[in-house]
C-alpha cells in the first residue's frame, strides 16, 4: 500500500482496485448510516461525520440511492463537493432506480428513517444502468464516479450478466466510469463477477469477518488468482463484533444465543491481550491480500474516529493465537502480520 500526505493531511495507505487506475484507501467511508440507517441522522451531523472521515486520512467514500432513498448520496455530495474532485474515490451502485412516491409515509421498513417519498424499482437493464448513474450524478452534484458496483443483483441474476454488467463495460471503455465491480451480502455471485467477467473489483459486505469467513473458500482466491481487488464491509456483522450484548443484531437482525457466545468469547480473547474487538475485526480482513479497503459505517464523527484510532492499533500476533487456541477463529484462516503462500 502506498501513503501520502494531502494538503497537511495524513491520508490512509491506498491500493489499486484491479488493473484499474483507481485508487481507494485501507479504509473506506460506507455513506448508509448517515442516512438514517435504523434511526435519523440530523444534517449537521452527517456533514460532520463526512468531514470526520476526510479529516481522519479516508479518501475512499461509497454510497447508493438505496441508502436513505437517496439522501446518502445527496448528504456525501455536500460534503464532497468542497473537497478538491482529484482528491478522493467515490463509488455508488446501480439496479434500483428511485421513482417519485409521495405517500406521507416513512421508509423504516426498508431499515431508514425518511420519508418515503420514492419508491425502489429494481431494474438492471442497459437503459436502467445509465439513468441511475445519471440520477447519481444529479444527486450527489459531482461531475463524475470512480466505481460503479451493480447492487444486489441476487433475484436478478441472468439480466445482471447479460444487460447490467456489459452496460457498465462500456461505461468503463468509454471513460465514463473508471471501475466496475458488483456488491452484494453474499459471495457465490460475486465468485461468478471475478471469473466470468473483466470486473476491476467487487464489494463482499458480511462475508468475511471474525465471526464467518464464507468469502474465503472460493471468492477471495479466485479475486486473488485473477488480479482483481475485494473490498470488504460489513465487518461488525450489523453491530454484534462492535459491541455484543444481548440485543444485538446480526445480518440486521437479532442475534442468535450461540452467535452471542461467539463474540462474547472473542472480546474476552482480545482483550486479554489490552485489544478491544472492534480493532480485531477492523484488521481481520487485510489478512488476505485480495482484500484492498474495509468500509466502515458511521453515524458520528466519533464513531468514525474511533474506527480509524482501531485500525492503527496495534495487534500482537498472540491476539488471533489465542482465538485460534480457543476455537473461536479456524486454524489456517490469514491474520494481518503472516506472509500468506
Amino acid at each position: 500500500m502506498q501513503s501520502h500526505e494531502q494538503g497537511g493531511a495524513s491520508v490512509l495507505p491506498s491500493r489499486t482496485l484491479g488493473r484499474s487506475s483507481v485508487r481507494v484507501t485501507a479504509l473506506g467511508f460506507g455513506a448508509a448510516a448517515i442516512a438514517g440507517l435504523y434511526e435519523d441522522v440530523g444534517e449537521d451531523t452527517a456533514a460532520a461525520t463526512v468531514e470526520a472521515a476526510w479529516d481522519s486520512g479516508i479518501r475512499y467514500f461509497d454510497t447508493a440511492p438505496h441508502y436513505g432513498l437517496g439522501l446518502s448520496e445527496r448528504r456525501l455530495g455536500g460534503v464532497l463537493r468542497t473537497k478538491p474532485r482529484d482528491s478522493f474515490t467515490l463509488s455508488t451502485k446501480v439496479g434500483r432506480l428511485l421513482v417519485p412516491h409521495g405517500d406521507g409515509g416513512n421508509d423504516r421498513a426498508n431499515g431508514f428513517d425518511v420519508p418515503s417519498n420514492h419508491r425502489r424499482q429494481w431494474d438492471f437493464s442497459a437503459d436502467g444502468v445509465r439513468r441511475s448513474l445519471d440520477d447519481s450524478l444529479t444527486r450527489l452534484g459531482l461531475d463524475r464516479i470512480d466505481l460503479v458496483l451493480l447492487h444486489d443483483p441476487d433475484a436478478h441474476e441472468e439480466q445482471a450478466f447479460r444487460e447490467a454488467y456489459p452496460a457498465l463495460e462500456d461505461l468503463r471503455s468509454q471513460g465514463v466510469v473508471g471501475a466496475i465491480g458488483a456488491g452484494m451480502n453474499q459471495s457465490r455471485m460475486l465468485e461468478r463477477f471475478v471469473t466470468d467477467t473483466d470486473v476491476d473489483a467487487v464489494l463482499c459486505a458480511g462475508r468475511y469477518t471474525l465471526l464467518e469467513q464464507g468469502a474465503l473458500n472460493r471468492l477471495l482466491p479466485a479475486a486473488a488468482s485473477a488480479g482483481k481487488s475485494v473490498i470488504v464491509g460489513g465487518v461488525f456483522n450489523s453491530g454484534l463484533l462492535a459491541d455484543p450484548k444481548p440485543g444485538a443484531t446480526y445480518d440486521y437482525a437479532a442475534a442468535s444465543e450461540d452467535l452471542l457466545d461467539r463474540a462474547l468469547g472473542m472480546r474476552d480473547a482480545t482483550e486479554a491481550h489490552g485489544v478491544p474487538l472492534r480493532s480485531a475485526a477492523l484488521q481481520f480482513p487485510f489478512g488476505h491480500r485480495a482484500v484492498a479497503s474495509v468500509l466502515l459505517g458511521a453515524r458520528s464523527p466519533s464513531q468514525v474516529q474511533d474506527a480509524v484510532a482501531q485500525h492503527h492499533r496495534p495487534l500482537p500476533e498472540a491476539v488471533w493465537k489465542a482465538l485460534q487456541t480457543r476455537n473461536l477463529l479456524p486454524h489456517g484462516v490469514p491474520v494481518p502480520g503472516r506472509t500468506q503462500t
